[in-house]
């Protein structure tokens, strides 16, 4: 099998910035329209429309030069520069936005996704942040992605590996997709039940100044309490893993971690299976996960557990809330980086549903919650089984 040493700008139709801010204000930005990618919006190879910004059509067509094609790949232009995504039917159209710089690989020359993947290899990843420039803030420009080396066999082998690495994309995006659907449905049935108070059997139940028969009004803190505990770098080996805060995703049940314990800081929360971790610093309010195994996270995070057993689903999905969220946001305290203390937050007014009502909700969320983490597991090994195929694919070490 014979491979050929070439840089990117050779086998690139276009490589270009993403508009400037005096293209692209802040007062463009709507809540509907036409989806712009960020640099945040880059996440783990793919674009996330979790809190993607948009534009209005009139906008669109300003800035047509940077709509975005299937198998266009983009790359954080600052900060993080070794992150890329490659974009699919699904981002046609959309716009390249202020922060990213966008690749039209030469469908003649290369295969875009093949491409990506040589975009993967740690080597080229550290050749990219090796070449960035600045001291305080790492930066790209389109010359130094133009010159990016990647090794391209004849296009057939190209499509061989492609075929060989997406195949674990393909389980990776569908077991996404399925916890996507779960996750809202626990969401759909947390507000049917305790926001909307169309529970089972709600129509033979009196509502008594504003509250169902048996409920009670309260407080956070009468269902919650703080079970996190401070933990000594030394016995950081007793845990499975370490989640900064940075790694949580926006209000789920699954997420990925950090398997090298010893990248942990040295100030350490210790937390255990069906704990709450909640993000207690702002811009964090929204990171809300359910933890599945022993592990370590920043003091920015609230470990959170039920006091009881049987108000445990209902406390997750109640701190998994808009309303629990937009609380801490309100509260929040400090300027340069605003946060939220427990004493405040178990202030929260909260309707305290009956313990049988939190344990029939139980028997429906508690089933969702588990597929949600062995979906997320699943995930995690095929992640780490095709990142250690790709090294080897993508230097023909391993032939296909």
């Amino acid at each position: 099998m014979s491979w050929e040493r070439k840089v990117l700008g050779d086998i690139s139709t276009s490589i270009q910035t993403g508009p400037f801010g005096s293209q692209l204000h802040q007062s463009d930005y709507s809540d509907e329209g036409v989806p712009v990618v960020m640099p945040k919006d880059l996440i783990q190879g793919a674009v996330s429309e979790e809190s993607i910004a948009r534009v209005s059509k009139e906008h669109v067509e300003r800035l047509s030069k940077h709509k975005i094609k299937d198998g266009d790949i983009l790359y954080s232009r600052r900060g993080d520069v070794g992150k890329c995504a490659f974009t699919s039917e699904r981002e046609i159209g959309w716009i390249c936005g202020t922060g990213c710089l966008k690749v039209s690989v030469d469908k003649d020359k290369a295969d875009p996704q093949f491409i990506f993947y040589q975009l993967q290899k740690a080597e080229t990843i550290g050749w990219v942040i090796n070449h960035a420039v600045g001291s305080t803030m790492l930066n790209l420009n389109t010359s130094i992605l133009s010159a990016v080396p990647v090794d391209v066999p004849e296009i057939e082998i190209q499509r061989k590996i492609v075929k060989i690495l997406s195949s674990y994309d393909e389980f990776i995006t569908n077991n996404q997709k399925q916890i996507k659907l779960l996750e809202e449905a626990a969401q759909r049935l947390y507000k049917e039940w305790f926001v909307y108070l169309r529970f089972p059997g709600y129509e033979d139940v009196r509502i008594v100044g504003g509250v169902p028969e048996g409920w009670s009004k309260g407080t956070l803190g009468d269902v919650a309490e703080n079970s996190g505990y401070n933990e000594k770098k030394e016995h950081r080996d007793k845990y499975s893993y370490y989640l900064p805060i940075d790694c949580l995703p926006k209000k789920s049940v699954a997420y990925t971690y950090i398997n090298d314990i010893s990248l942990a800081e040295s100030s350490l929360v210790a937390f255990k299976p069906n704990d709450i971790l909640f993000g207690a610093m702002r811009p964090y309010f929204h990171k809300v996960v359910i933890a599945r195994d022993y592990g370590l996270t920043r003091s920015t995070c609230f470990v959170i557990k039920s006091k009881e057993s049987t108000t445990w689903s209902f406390l997750a999905m109640l701190l998994f809330s808009e309303d629990t969220i937009n609380y801490a946001t309100r509260i929040s305290v400090g300027t340069t980086m605003p946060y939220v203390r427990w004493k405040d937050f178990i202030q929260m007014p909260v309707l305290i549903p009956t313990e049988q009502m939190c344990i029939e909700f139980g028997k429906q969320f508690i089933p969702m919650a588990k597929k949600i983490m062995k979906l997320a597991e699943q995930n995690i090994r095929l992640t780490q089984a095709r990142d250690r195929l790709l090294p080897k694919l993508m230097s023909g070490v391993l032939e296909v």
